[in-house]
């Protein structure tokens, strides 16, 4: 089937670093909006990363891939977001030794305030935002408070990392596929307070509980494993990654990115993604 003839404009902050560049190829290749939807590619940088997105450019365009139809690297937002109707905001300020909490919030409303109002000012009218950087739902906060005209909405940040664990988890305890896990939940925010929830969801149409007590000797057997290995090993894998491989996740956070833009665009209709309250929790 012939390609769309209008390119989709995706804008990726922090293109240069690891998450970036894992990103990069697969939404070219057609992973995040499908086979028939060009991409227009926008890799925006820090000064100081400039010339690793460059170099990411030309491996792009080494890659001669059927659906890219352009690729711009700049570090100037306004060019970076003119006309994007996907960003991905991967690029953060990590909280290094001895640094406080208010230090680092300060740092990242330096980068999301001006990301979100050069977003406000010059994105498409359909655009779409999807917060990777940690701490990701602050700096989603951050950004769609600086974008005022644009429908808070359209910010979400990522939770589908933890989502992907989840499904992983349960798929390896049952000794099945991941794509037999359906209706996973993920409550509250990419960090160690969050609540991985099975209570919705079915593994080939059975309940994961039930499953989980016909594999494992019993609903007491089910439960103990669920409260005493899944969800600390669900909360605390990023903290186990970066202890066996030596640094954070890289592969898997860009995969979950794409799997909630692929999602989200063709309206799947149970994921996970943190997203603006309506006063679901009183707030």
């Amino acid at each position: 089937m012939a390609p769309d003839a209008t390119p989709t404009t995706v804008t990726i902050t922090g293109a240069g670093g690891q998450i970036g560049y894992a990103l990069l190829f697969r939404i070219a290749a057609g992973d995040m909006l499908g086979p028939d939807r060009p991409v227009r590619l926008r890799l925006l940088e820090i000064p100081q990363g400039m010339r690793a997105a460059e170099g990411a450019a030309l491996e792009l365009m080494d890659g001669a891939f059927p659906l890219l139809t352009d690729v711009e690297v700049t570090d100037d937002a306004h060019a970076g977001f003119d006309g994007c109707n996907i960003a991905l905001l991967v690029g953060a300020r990590p909280r290094t030794a001895g640094m406080e909490r208010a230090d680092l919030l300060e740092a990242n409303a330096g980068i999301f305030g001006p990301q979100g109002a050069a977003i406000g000012a010059v994105a498409a009218d359909d655009v779409r935002v999807l917060v990777v950087g940690n701490p990701a739902n602050t700096n989603a906060l951050i950004a769609s408070a600086s974008a005022p005209d644009v429908p808070a909405e359209r910010f979400a940040a990522l939770t589908r990392l933890d989502h992907n664990r989840a499904v992983a988890q349960v798929a390896s305890a049952l000794d099945r596929p991941a794509a037999s896990i359906e209706r996973m939940t993920i409550w509250g925010n990419h960090s160690a307070t969050q609540f991985p929830d099975v209570d919705h969801a079915l593994v080939d149409g059975m309940p994961a509980r039930a499953a989980l007590a016909a594999r494992l000797g019993g609903e007491d057997a089910a439960l103990t494993w669920l409260d005493d290995t899944f969800i600390p090993r669900v909360a605390k894998r990023g903290a186990e990654i970066i202890d066996v491989r030596g640094s954070s996740s890289v592969g898997s956070a860009a995969a979950a990115a794409i799997d909630h833009v692929r999602d989200e665009t063709a309206g799947v209709a149970w994921t996970s993604a943190a997203v603006v309250s309506h006063g679901e929790y009183g707030v």
